[in-house]
């Protein structure tokens, strides 16, 4: 080419969750068994749906509004009732204005962090979920900024740590939050969340909270949901339908904006990436427009803790399979879809191998 057209942050755009999948695939093919997963995909892994939401998915399809464009922001009815849903619960108070839909939570990161400021760096959690780690490492054109998880402490964040990267860091003008986390499945408590307020005010910082999973929690640990406990810092919190439905095929998420009249810089970001929605039209329109008849049923409760109940059985098992392994720790996780398993400090060193039996797959590694 004449001129070098690769992105700065090309190297960054990295997610080792699918990547993977071309390495086993050359594995398979060298006759090596492998018992595939997937990744966040609740349907794919076997779950039902609903009869009645689909009842009420397919009774929508029947109105040809469901077709169309919606607003940029998305479909009113639906914004101004999570808006009175938000407000129900306290906290931070939001019109139908404060609210943006995307084609998923995908689409939001994306946006999100490629409007920031080149040099405006946002401090995230670590082990990071690849998705916020690669778009926000890409936008910058370096390597992802984290805050460390402590396994010995159930995964909850290292508050010090925290404290003095944003300290010495002026580049930050942000934290991320997954609640419930992915990948480790640790919920934040209140207090946890308390403190790293704290550290947005003292320091003028703004938070992102993807909360896509915050109906997803059945440990014993109790949380809270950003617009609770943000008092004035600038945020948004990210949600959505692809989990909890789940549908996350639907690629409907959307985000919640809080404080965004506290600070001029914030409200300019958050034109920003306005703009940037207008120049798409539109978010999807049908997952939209079933989600007030949805959560507003009464069998929506009963359906969400009916799910919740079989993840904490799904996750004490595997908890209870990982305690029996020498040399590993594996927190048990209280939300979210996954747990997290790490070696030991001292567990490795350089003298261990494991021995491969098939001679294909021995060349390839």
């Amino acid at each position: 080419m004449r001129n070098n057209i690769v992105h700065s942050g090309a190297g960054e755009l990295t997610y080792e969750i699918r990547e993977i999948v071309s390495i086993a695939e050359k594995f398979e093919k060298l006759d090596v068994e492998i018992f595939w997963e997937n990744i966040g995909d609740p349907v794919a892994k076997g779950e039902k749906i609903p009869l009645w939401i689909k009842e009420i998915v397919k009774k929508e399809i029947d109105s040809d509004k469901s077709f169309a464009y919606c607003p940029t922001k998305g479909l009113l009815e639906t914004r101004e009732f999570l808006a009175k849903k938000c407000n129900s619960n306290g906290g931070a108070k939001i019109t139908a204005d404060d609210i943006i839909f995307f084609n998923g939570l995908g689409d939001a990161i994306s946006k999100i962090y490629t409007y920031l400021n080149a040099e405006s760096r946002i401090i995230g959690p670590s082990p990071a979920y690849s998705t916020h780690s690669s778009a926000e490492a890409a936008h910058a054109g370096s390597p992802h900024i984290t805050y460390n998880l402590l396994p010995e402490m159930n995964w909850l964040p290292d508050i010090n740590d925290l404290r003095n990267k944003v300290h010495y860091n002026p580049a930050i003008s942000g934290i991320l939050i997954i609640n419930p986390d992915n990948p480790t499945g640790m919920i934040y408590p209140r207090r946890v969340l308390q403190e790293i307020v704290k550290i947005a005010e003292e320091h003028d910082l703004f938070i992102i909270s993807d909360e896509i999973y915050a109906n997803i929690i059945y440990g014993s640990e109790k949380t809270a949901r950003l617009s609770n406990i943000i008092n004035g810092v600038p945020a948004i919190a990210m949600k959505g339908i692809s989990k909890e439905l789940p549908w996350p095929g639907s690629r409907c998420g959307w985000i919640e904006i809080y404080n965004k009249d506290k600070d001029a810089v914030f409200a300019r970001y958050i034109k920003t990436l306005l703009d940037a929605k207008m120049l798409e039209v539109c978010s999807t329109t049908l997952p939209q427009s079933v989600i007030p008849e949805i959560m507003s049923d009464p069998r929506y409760e009963k359906h969400l803790k009916e799910r919740n109940d079989e993840y904490r059985r799904r996750a004490e098992t595997a908890y209870k399979i990982f305690q029996s392994v020498d040399g590993v720790e594996a927190p048990k996780p209280s939300g979210a879809f996954y747990i997290s398993a790490v070696f030991k400090n001292n567990a490795l060193n350089n003298g261990q191998k494991l021995k491969i039996e098939n001679e294909k797959a021995r060349e390839f590694v």
